[in-house]
């Protein structure tokens, strides 16, 4: 059995922290896509293959026994075929899975939109195949939330998986994490994954790189220190309305609209301190200036922003003035979630082959 699939980058629009403390994200599934080849084997073997490591394991019903030191660059790869091993409980044979290298800023620095969302959903897919395990949604969220330390909404697991533009409440992973219970019942118990597709087709959007990566975990952690309960729940409301007051803007295409629920999520994460700087506020003022608007994407303190315009013509001169500035910024369109391709990179059948 072999199986070409591929996935999406994502990119939040809205909701970053609130998302965690009950709130509703919305974000947005985009290119450029990644894909992934596995191959079933007929012994034991585990294999994970990336541009930058070669990772070998034997396959148990709880999991899977790893060779040797999982580095950083297999590390959510590895913790999803995991996961699925660990959901499927039986004796099984192997697989091999070699995942393509992630697009980088010009510098060599991750453009913040999803690589690790991504790589844990093409990987729990592709094991999920070769094993005949389901659903595979939440051992991604689950698989995802184990690689780093239980933190994080999942929200970019969801959109890598669904595509488009989806609606997301946070799915109660610790729950399955601290279960006694076989995991198969463990995830059944946590209920099922809270998104909606809400069918909205973005237009006109870009995203505009600030020239580092941030550490999400970290600003995670520094936001909810910030923040007690009383100050959590306010900043959840006041987003969620902004938010749907988004949605409801793009849906009717009113673009004044639209500026004004943008400038009212930036103002709010701006509210959090480290999440804006200097160099995510130059973007946005430029693109203020040129009739655009946007908001940081993410948790802040690095990566990027999402920007929107009102037509093309204005897309295309806030991406003119942003390179004439030295500022990686691409276009972005929205993309379909995890599929099957009909044909396999050629780089990874020669990793497989190898």
């Amino acid at each position: 059995m072999e199986r070409a699939l591929s996935a999406p980058s994502k990119l939040f629009l809205c909701g970053e922290y609130a998302v965690l403390w009950g709130g509703v994200a919305r974000v947005l599934a985009v290119g450029p896509r990644a894909q992934a080849l596995v191959r079933a084997r007929d012994d034991r073997t585990v294999e994970v293959l990336t541009d930058a490591e070669r990772l070998r394991g034997l396959c148990t019903p709880l999991g899977v026994r790893w060779d040797g030191e999982v580095t950083e660059a297999v590390r959510f790869a590895a913790r999803a075929v995991d996961v699925v091993y660990r959901a499927h409980g039986r004796e099984s044979l192997g697989l091999s899975l070699a995942l393509a290298p992630s697009a980088h800023a010009p510098s060599g620095a991750k453009l913040g939109k999803g690589t690790s969302a991504r790589t844990a959903v093409l990987a729990v897919e592709a094991a999920a195949a070769v094993l005949g395990v389901q659903p595979s949604l939440p051992l991604a969220l689950l698989a995802h939330a184990e690689a780093q330390a239980g933190r994080g909404s999942g929200a970019d697991v969801v959109a890598c998986h669904v595509g488009g533009l989806v609606r997301y409440r946070r799915w109660p992973v610790e729950r399955v994490a601290s279960s006694e219970r076989p995991l198969p019942v463990a995830v059944r118990d946590a209920g099922p994954v809270d998104v909606v597709r809400t069918g909205l087709g973005a237009r006109f959007l870009c995203y505009a790189f600030a020239g580092h990566s941030a550490g999400t975990p970290q600003l995670i952690a520094e936001a909810e220190a910030t923040l007690d309960g009383a100050a959590r729940a306010a900043f959840v409301t006041e987003s969620d309305v902004l938010g749907e007051a988004l949605e409801e803007a793009l849906r009717t295409g009113r673009f004044a609209a639209i500026r004004e629920a943008c400038e009212g999520l930036q103002r709010l994460l701006a509210s959090l301190g480290k999440v804006q700087t200097p160099a995510l506020e130059r973007i946005l003022a430029l693109a203020r200036g040129l009739g655009s608007t946007g908001k940081v994407s993410g948790a802040g303190g690095g990566d990027g922003c999402l920007l929107l315009s009102e037509d093309e013509g204005a897309r295309g001169r806030l991406l003119a003035s942003l390179a004439a500035r030295g500022i990686h910024a691409e276009a972005v369109e929205l993309s379909p979630g995890v599929r099957i391709e009909t044909r396999a990179d050629p780089l990874l059948t020669g990793w497989l082959a190898g």
